[in-house]
C-alpha cells in the first residue's frame, strides 16, 4: 500500500487530561492559572490547538466545573495568544460499578450527567472546538458511557452554537457511529475526527490497526491520531505516514525520554522537530482556522 504522507500537519497539544497522571509528575498542571499559562506555552512552540480539561486545583483531582473552564479560556483569550481552543465535552459520562459480586449500586466515583449538563461549559466558554467521545467502552477498570441518544444531544447542541465537534474515536464502532452523526446532519464539514489508540481497552496502537481506522475514514474527512506513554512520539511520525494530524500533550504522556518528566512546550518542541525533520509543514492557527471553517470568538 502506498504511503498517504502528510504535506502539511497541525499540531494540538492536550495540556492535563483527567487521569491520575498528576500524582506522577509536578509538572502536570492543576490549577486553571497553569493550565492556561501551560496550554499559551504549548502554542508558542507550535501548537495551534489546545485541548483543555480541567482539575480541581487543591486535589487535581478531574472536575467540570464551568467556572475553572471559564478561567482557562480568559486566561488564554486574555493572553492575546493566537491559539485555537478545544474543551473536552467527555467528563460526566463516567460509570463505576461495585464489586464484581455486587455491581450496585454504583461506587460513590460515579460521575453520570445529562447531554445539557455535560455541555454547560462548553456553552459558557464558547470555544472554537468541544471534543465528542463518540461511543462507550470498558475505560480501564470504568465505563465510559455515550449512549447514541447522548451523543446525538450533544452533537445538536454544539450544532445550535456553531462549535466545531472534534470526534474522539477509540475503537472502530466509535467511526461508524460517527459516520451516522454526518448522515443525520449532526456533524458538518469538514469533519473532524481524532483516532485515539493504545487506550485500554479500546483499539491497540499497533501499525495495522491504525491503518484499519484509516482507511475506515472517509477521504474528506479531516483526521489526528495520537498514542500514549512511550508511543507517543512514534506516533508523530506513523500518523504523518498516514496522512493525518498530530496529537501529543501531558494527557498522553508525561515523559520527555525515560526517567525525565516533560512540560507541554517540550512535547510540542519534540514533535516539531521530527514533523520538520519529515519535511512537513507545520500549519499555524489561522491556516487550521481556514481549513476547518472556524469562527474565531
Amino acid at each position: 500500500m502506498p504511503l498517504n504522507f502528510s504535506k502539511e500537519v497541525f499540531i494540538t497539544c492536550a495540556i492535563t487530561g483527567s487521569g491520575p497522571s498528576h500524582n506522577k509528575s509536578s509538572l502536570v498542571p492543576r490549577s486553571p492559572k497553569e493550565i492556561a499559562e501551560s496550554a499559551i506555552s504549548a502554542a508558542k512552540a507550535g501548537a495551534a490547538i489546545v485541548h483543555c480539561h480541567v482539575r480541581d486545583p487543591k486535589t487535581g483531582e478531574p472536575a467540570r466545573s464551568p467556572a475553572l473552564y471559564k478561567e482557562v479560556t480568559d486566561r488564554i483569550r486574555d493572553s492575546e495568544t493566537d491559539v485555537i481552543i478545544n474543551l473536552t465535552a467527555g467528563m460526566g459520562g463516567d460509570v463505576v460499578f461495585g464489586s464484581t459480586e455486587s455491581p450496585l449500586p454504583l461506587a460513590p466515583t460515579t460521575d453520570l450527567v445529562g447531554a445539557s449538563e455535560r455541555m454547560e461549559h462548553v456553552i459558557e466558554c464558547r470555544p472554537e472546538i468541544c471534543t465528542l467521545d463518540c461511543g462507550t467502552m470498558n475505560f480501564a477498570d470504568d465505563v465510559m458511557a455515550n449512549t447514541p441518544s447522548i451523543l446525538r444531544a450533544m452533537a445538536k447542541i454544539a450544532k445550535d452554537y456553531d462549535i466545531k465537534v472534534e470526534i474522539e474515536a477509540f475503537d472502530t464502532g466509535h467511526l461508524w457511529f460517527a459516520k451516522e452523526l454526518v448522515a443525520e446532519d449532526l456533524i458538518q464539514s469538514p469533519v473532524l475526527i481524532q483516532l485515539c489508540m493504545g487506550i485500554p481497552w479500546g483499539a491497540p496502537d499497533d501499525l495495522n490497526t491504525l491503518m484499519a481506522m484509516v482507511n475506515n475514514i472517509p477521504k474528506n474527512w479531516i483526521f489526528s491520531a495520537f498514542s500514549i506513554g512511550q508511543h507517543q512520539m512514534p506516533y508523530v511520525a506513523a500518523t504523518i505516514l498516514a496522512g493525518g494530524n498530530v496529537r501529543i500533550g501531558l494527557e498522553d504522556n508525561i515523559y520527555l525520554k525515560k526517567g525525565h518528566f516533560a512540560t507541554n512546550p517540550q512535547l510540542v518542541e519534540k514533535a516539531v522537530s521530527i514533523i520538520s525533520n519529515l519535511g512537513t509543514h507545520i500549519l499555524k492557527p489561522e491556516d487550521v482556522r481556514e481549513k476547518l471553517h472556524l469562527k474565531k470568538i
